[in-house]
């Protein structure tokens, strides 16, 4: 298939005051969706009933002014942010499928969705609440963000979590996928990934050039082939096949926002390497996880 259906730039996507829309609008998708958008003081987004989202500040803070339905009455959750997506966790919110919200504040934000019928509680998951993994070693070393898996958030289908990889890194390594139903070996989940990048030094080069790389290829599920520059704002569609790696050029950290849910019954990021790489990971053990780690915000 083609890659440009699979790989859409920053922009490309926007729909109204939304910079990307990600929904089942999108010939061939359909579990997961994704906005994004960029708020200034006095803006305002609402956000509709039907699909359980999860808030995600990249930058700045928010305010949501969230409306239960029925006799559920209004709250207002406050997201306390952060100054960018490598400066560790953020306070991120679970909006209930019956919930609508007004969404204010000045930064970029990303808000998660998926379809379902299943109401769960609209719940604050602070920063500090946040599990923070560090997961690889070596040059396969990464930061991963949890706040959105099966073990840290009670949800109906979405699993979602971010990733940061220090410049020079591999992450989403060895390629991996999850595009069949295998009961306790591999789950089917739709994926997308929304990335950003970043001079790895303060003062050096531009934000506008930070770039890794990505790839996407076939498995018996479905042909596919993604092989892209990802800069700020692009996001990649994974419908199925090995995905993987996503490679921090050096010089530029890399970050992305991973987004899942599929038809599964069960609710579980089950994974298969590709066999050609799997032994790859055995080359960790006895491996430093990279120093650099963890990216907090706070100087080293």
């Amino acid at each position: 298939m083609s890659a440009q259906r699979w790989f859409h730039p920053r922009g490309s996507l926007g729909r109204g005051d939304w910079e990307t829309v990600v929904d089942a609008e999108l010939d061939g998708w359909q579990h997961t969706g994704l906005r994004v958008a960029t708020l200034a003081e006095g803006d305002a987004l609402t956000l509709e009933p039907g699909t359980e989202k999860i808030v995600v500040p990249l930058s700045g803070s928010f305010r949501v002014t969230v409306d239960e339905g029925g006799d559920g009455g209004t709250e207002v959750v406050d997201l306390d942010g952060r100054a960018d997506v490598f400066s560790g966790p953020t306070d991120v919110l679970y909006l209930s499928t019956s919930a609508t919200a007004e969404l204010t504040g000045r930064g970029r934000v990303a808000v998660a969705a998926s379809p379902t019928d299943r109401v769960l509680p609209t719940v604050r998951i602070p920063a500090a609440d946040t599990p923070v993994e560090l997961r690889g070693a070596g040059a396969s070393s990464r930061q991963v963000h949890n706040f959105g898996t099966p073990q840290a958030l009670n949800a109906a289908r979405l699993i979602v979590c971010e990733v940061i990889t220090p410049a020079e890194n591999w992450s989403s390594y060895p390629p991996h996928k999850h595009d069949e139903h295998v009961p306790g070996q591999e789950s089917r989940l739709e994926e997308i990934y929304y990335f950003e990048a970043a001079p790895a030094q303060q003062g050096r080069g531009s934000a506008e050039a930070a770039f890794g790389l990505f790839s996407t290829y076939s498995s018996p599920a479905g042909a596919i082939d993604v092989n892209a520059m990802v800069r700020t704002g692009d996001v990649a569609l994974v419908p199925f096949g090995y995905h993987g790696p996503a490679v921090a050029a050096p010089g530029y950290d890399l970050y992305y926002l991973n987004v899942m849910a599929g038809p599964d019954p069960e609710r579980e990021w089950l994974i298969s390497d590709d066999p050609d790489h799997a032994w790859v990971r055995e080359t960790w053990a006895g491996q430093p996880v990279d120093g650099r780690l963890p990216f907090d915000g706070k100087e080293a």
